[in-house]
């Protein structure tokens, strides 16, 4: 199961109490107080891993505590400090604490980006001071020591946003699953009768020159996907982080839709969802150009292209025609907008580490 977003609980570790003891030896007149410091409670961070692509063990383990801090002892030993808690995410989470402001419900703690980045989300509690600590010489025999402070509790919200360079977008039965399987050791399910992706599938595309770049299969959009139909905004957030667009557009005539009024309308809902999003290099691809039932349908989609200043390829994810120029195309998009690697977003940039 894929999961892309959660809300869970996190809970840092108490601090331990400072302990309350006295030196008493043998032979050793007025030994003093020797009560020692808590220790402090563990922490909770949230990290980047390679390991793991989905966020399903929150769903149904949402609540996480660190371990508190031992109290102290005599003898002025410190108690043992509890161990931190490294919670595991796909790259690419974003991290959202929630907040009691309606105007807006979510702070961002973290935008994890990159592999082994980490996050504090929860801080421990400092452990109290034993009554050693508290000695003077007009007071030889302290008997105040401290509680140790509470660690910190939050309701967090994980999001995760893929991080792949290519974005395949169109309806369902497009055949996007079909392009990233020719194109990509990716392995989605494909079948002969209709049915829509419900998770998006990531693929690495190797070219000649020991070029590569990750396409994404983001499940088919409908009309309307910028309101949230059809899990809309769940799958139109995958696009954020993509650097081109491709335009999936079945020109076979199979299912009775017009290539030209598909194409206007995957435009709008990128447009009305995130204008940005409309603003990504984009190219049109005609699919499944070996079942063309009408040549005006590919003829009429490569105008309105055109037109539009994008573009326009015809292929086959089946066969593999076209696709060649297409990925080439892809290529040299990404490599006219290379730019130098953006900094992680983060509104406490003290807490993110490397």
């Amino acid at each position: 199961m894929f999961v892309d977003e959660v809300d869970i609980h996190v809970a840092a570790g108490h601090g331990g109490r400072g302990c309350l003891a006295f030196r008493r030896e043998k032979r050793v007149a007025r030994g003093g107080p020797s009560g020692g410091d808590g220790g402090h409670g563990g922490s909770v961070y949230v990290t980047a891993s390679e390991h793991t692509n989905t966020l399903i063990n929150f769903r149904f383990h949402p609540l996480f505590t660190a371990d508190r801090g031992d109290h102290g002892q005599g003898s002025n030993c410190t108690g043992q400090s509890g161990p931190d808690l490294d919670l595991a995410v796909p790259i690419g989470t974003l991290v959202y604490e929630k907040t009691d402001d309606p105007s807006q419900p979510y702070r961002l703690l973290g935008d994890l980006a990159e592999a082994n980045m980490r996050v504090l989300v929860a801080r421990g509690g400092r452990g109290g001071q034993g009554n050693a600590r508290f000695a003077s010489s007009t007071n030889r025999a302290p008997r105040k020591v401290q509680p140790g402070e509470p660690g910190e509790e939050k309701d967090l919200r994980l999001e995760l946003k893929l991080l792949a360079d290519v974005g395949l977008v169109g309806f369902p039965n497009a055949g996007k699953s079909t392009l990233i399987s020719r194109i990509s050791a990716a392995r989605p399910k494909i079948a002969d009768y209709p049915f829509t992706t419900l998770t998006p599938n990531l693929g690495v595309v190797g070219l000649s020159g020991d070029r590569s770049f990750v396409v994404a299969d983001v499940p088919g959009l409908i009309e309307g996907a910028h309101r949230g139909l059809g899990l809309g905004h769940q799958f139109l957030r995958h696009l954020e982080r993509t650097k081109v667009l491709v335009h999936l557009v079945d020109v076979s005539g199979a299912t009775g839709r017009d290539p030209v009024e598909d194409l206007e309308i995957l435009r709008r809902e990128l447009e009305l969802y995130r204008p940005e999003l409309a603003a990504k290099p984009q190219l049109v691809a005609a699919n499944k150009i070996d079942a063309v039932s009408d040549e005006t349908l590919p003829n009429a989609l490569a105008e309105r292209a055109t037109l539009l200043g994008l573009p326009f390829f015809r292929i086959s994810g089946a066969s593999g025609a076209g696709m060649p120029m297409l990925l080439e195309a892809m290529w040299q998009r990404l490599a006219d907008g290379r730019e130098p690697p953006r900094q992680p977003v983060t509104s406490r940039p003290e807490m993110i580490e490397r």
